[in-house]
């Protein structure tokens, strides 16, 4: 449905085989092999003028770690955060990546954007300058998870992985907040399929799937697009003409209002719904929305009937309270 496969079957396990082996060598060039340096063996560097951590040249692969790592600092973030009502991706998983977990923590992305945690205290004035130290509790930092076993990796440290892979071979996107949620329910559909083939390999094919799926929902995020005919503006008109179709007093009460599309449906829409229900039910909307030729109007059609099934309260409702109720984040809890 999203093009990883060919139609043919007898061609699958070929394209499957050519395609996991090139994303081994994306590992190899642009994880693995980076953070082999000469510093890790804690060898001397000639830090020479041509290259050194100040230099603003384009070339200069100081210049390259330094916005990879701003790059690689909001994916950390987004991963860590990823599906907080289930455990899945706190989880390790049963194929973790050799060549990273067994290189003493130098090659796992997170520990780039690693931050110390200061230890703080009040300062307290008694009487004749007499001071008292009161050490203050520290809270976790967000790199604190339940310890995992040596040679272990979680979920989201292989979604981390995919992602800055992802921004680094596009680098005309690169990445965007949001992206961790459409592949968030991908990655999880492949590590927990029934198939010990399919989980074995499930980051390399999580990575080409999300890869054909962002070819066709890339213009949602890219903001100078916004207006074209694939932007997502255009996909939020689309949106409220059809809620005038088929539903012409909940359209016009909502204009009446002024509460516009970009307020609620935004989300929806580029997100591919992956918010606003749990992940189960995401996964099963998908099933018919990629099964569909005409995909991003089946997507049309769910969010207008998503407005439908609250007309009475929408009907009965003021501003603030219309507001509140379609954006609420599971949808399944306005019932």
């Amino acid at each position: 449905m999203l093009n990883y496969l060919p139609v043919n079957r007898s061609s699958w396990s070929e394209t499957l085989a050519r395609k996991r082996e090139l994303y081994k060598q994306f590992i190899e060039e642009m994880i693995v092999s980076p953070g082999e340096s000469c510093i890790e063996e804690g060898e001397r560097v000639d830090v020479t003028f041509s290259d050194h951590p100040l230099n603003c040249s384009p070339d200069s692969q100081w210049g390259t770690f330094f916005k990879d790592n701003e790059v690689l600092l909001q994916i950390d973030k987004d991963v860590r955060r990823l599906c907080p009502d289930i455990s899945f991706f706190q989880q390790p998983t049963q194929y973790p990546c050799i060549a990273v977990v067994h290189s003493k923590g130098a090659k796992r992305l997170h520990r780039r954007v690693h931050h110390s945690v200061l230890k703080s205290a009040n300062v307290e004035r008694k009487g004749l300058g007499i001071t008292r130290v009161i050490a203050l509790s520290i809270r976790k930092a967000v790199e604190d998870y339940a310890p995992l076993a040596e040679g272990a990796e979680a979920h989201w440290e292989v979604v981390e992985r995919l992602l800055f892979l992802y921004a680094k071979l596009n680098p005309g996107q690169g990445y965007v907040q949001g992206m961790n949620e459409i592949i968030g329910p991908i990655y999880h559909a492949f590590a927990c399929d029934p198939d010990p083939e399919w989980r074995e390999h499930a980051e390399a094919d999580c990575f080409f799937v999300f890869t054909n799926l962002m070819g066709e929902i890339r213009d949602f995020f890219i903001k100078s697009l916004d207006e074209a005919e694939s932007g997502i503006n255009r996909m939020m008109v689309r949106l409220i003409e059809e809620l005038k179709y088929n539903d012409y007093p909940v359209y016009l009460l909502l204009q009446q209002q002024e509460l516009r599309p970009q307020y609620y449906s935004f989300r929806w829409l580029t997100l591919l719904l992956s918010q606003e229900f749990p992940l189960p039910d995401v996964l099963r909307i998908w099933d018919s929305l990629f099964a569909d030729p005409h995909r991003f109007t089946f997507l049309i059609y769910v969010c207008c009937a998503m407005i439908i099934l609250l007309r009475e309260n929408i009907l009965n409702g003021d501003f603030p309270s219309n507001v509140k109720l379609l954006q609420v984040r599971h949808f399944l809890d306005n019932f």
